[in-house]
């Protein structure tokens, strides 16, 4: 485990920094260590710190939260828990669908794209989905900042679950 989850003093996960990082601040009295790994410890001569996992802020930092995500495949495969929004299938090839495509004045925003399974994206080609008889599992919109600290982590610690109000799955 080479990165921390920080918590801002309100408890509410703000990201994902490197486990130097998060010595540093707990060294600095700038954050607490809410969940640790008893059996590692940072030593030095005159003190021991355990290794973190999850730390808290000890003042609350305001963070923007109208910042909107860029839509990216891998962020809407991450919003989209990694599952094709037609059939529900996970799968490991999944593409982005628009949902009224491009050539019929869809937009590319969050609203309008999708994650979707190669049949299910081939299927509905260049169609709206009434005209395929397809509908959607999940209504797409803008992912929560939850989904920016999943994407910055390379794996998603167990300790980390109670503080992420989000379907957790590992991001690859």
């Amino acid at each position: 485990m080479s990165q921390v989850l920080v918590l801002n003093a309100s408890y509410e996960p703000l990201n994902v920094t490197s486990v130097k990082r998060a010595v540093v601040l707990v060294l600095k009295d700038k954050a607490e260590p809410i969940e640790v790994l008893v059996q590692r410890k940072f030593r030095s001569e005159r003190r021991s710190i355990p290794y973190p996992l999850v730390i808290r802020l000890v003042k609350y930092v305001r963070v923007p939260r109208n910042v909107r995500l860029r839509i990216s495949k891998k962020a809407v495969l991450a919003r989209d828990s990694y599952r094709c929004q037609y059939c529900g299938r996970e799968n490991d090839y999944l593409t982005v669908d628009h949902v009224v495509p491009r050539s019929r004045g869809g937009e590319s925003d969050w609203e309008n794209v999708v994650a979707a399974c190669p049949a299910c994206n081939t299927r509905k080609g260049n169609h709206l989905l009434h005209e395929v008889t397809m509908s959607l599992i999940r209504k797409p919109m803008a992912p929560s900042y939850i989904v920016l600290i999943l994407l910055e982590a390379r794996t998603v610690h167990e300790s980390w679950h109670p503080y992420l109000s989000y379907e957790i799955r590992p991001v690859s």
